[in-house]
């Protein structure tokens, strides 16, 4: 199975708060963030990990060359305009099995995220979206799910229907990236508009639980992340 890395944001809030390194090199227990990723999806089986860095960020960028020495590691540098047009930078390597893409800035347990891997892995839908139920973020984008997790929509605002929101890791099929080609051609933009294009389009989308699941976009976040992964 093939991993991907959303490595191309800027970081600036991070930055306007004082944050010196870049985003995908905050350290999380001495470990910055994009090696923790990349040695999580390895100890998964990553037949490949495939990351995508912002142009002006060299440090990144050397950090994940060393990296590239022990794992199997594409990387494509690239500035884009939003997560969705990172993931199209990316999908070429992605194409011809299922994929597991997250962003650099996503923090999750590992034990946790094993269990969704081997969900996904088993399951014969169009993909396995990991949601959460712990709200921590300023525009949470909300998974509406029927009685047994299939997504129904994906929504700005809560609904009846919207137990949880978007933890930001998503697990699909190649049938995904053909469905990002035509958001491409349209002129769409923002992740989460391709995930209700996804929807839309008929894909059997399954929510999958995690207890929490931590977006680090302010310097608080840091120490949030330091606490839950120790599990304090």
């Amino acid at each position: 199975m093939r991993f991907a890395i959303i490595a191309a944001g800027e970081g600036s809030r991070l930055a306007s708060e004082g944050v010196k390194a870049p985003k995908p090199l905050i350290e999380i227990q001495g470990v910055p963030l994009i090696e923790r990723l990349v040695r999580i999806f390895a100890r998964q089986g990553a037949d490949s990990i495939n990351i995508i860095v912002n142009e002006q960020q060299p440090k990144t960028l050397a950090h994940i060359e060393e990296l590239q020495k022990l794992f199997p590691i594409n990387i494509v540098v690239k500035s884009t305009p939003s997560s969705m047009h990172s993931l199209h930078e990316l999908s070429h390597l992605l194409r011809g099995d299922k994929f597991c893409l997250t962003t650099v800035d996503t923090l999750f347990r590992e034990e946790e995220f094993a269990e969704y891997i081997k969900a996904f892995k088993d399951s014969d839908g169009d993909g396995i979206m990991a949601v959460t139920d712990y709200i921590d973020d300023e525009k949470p984008l909300y998974v509406d799910t029927d009685s047994q997790l299939g997504i129904t929509a994906f929504c700005d605002k809560p609904t009846e229907d919207s137990r949880y929101i978007s933890g930001g890791i998503y697990g699909l099929t190649p049938k995904a990236l053909d469905i990002l080609e035509e958001c491409m051609a349209e002129g769409i933009e923002r992740m989460r508009n391709f995930q209700r294009r996804l929807v839309g389009s008929g894909m059997r989308l399954k929510a999958y639980p995690f207890t929490k699941i931590i977006d680090i976009d302010h310097a608080e976040d840091i120490d949030k992340a330091e606490r839950f992964i120790s599990g304090v």
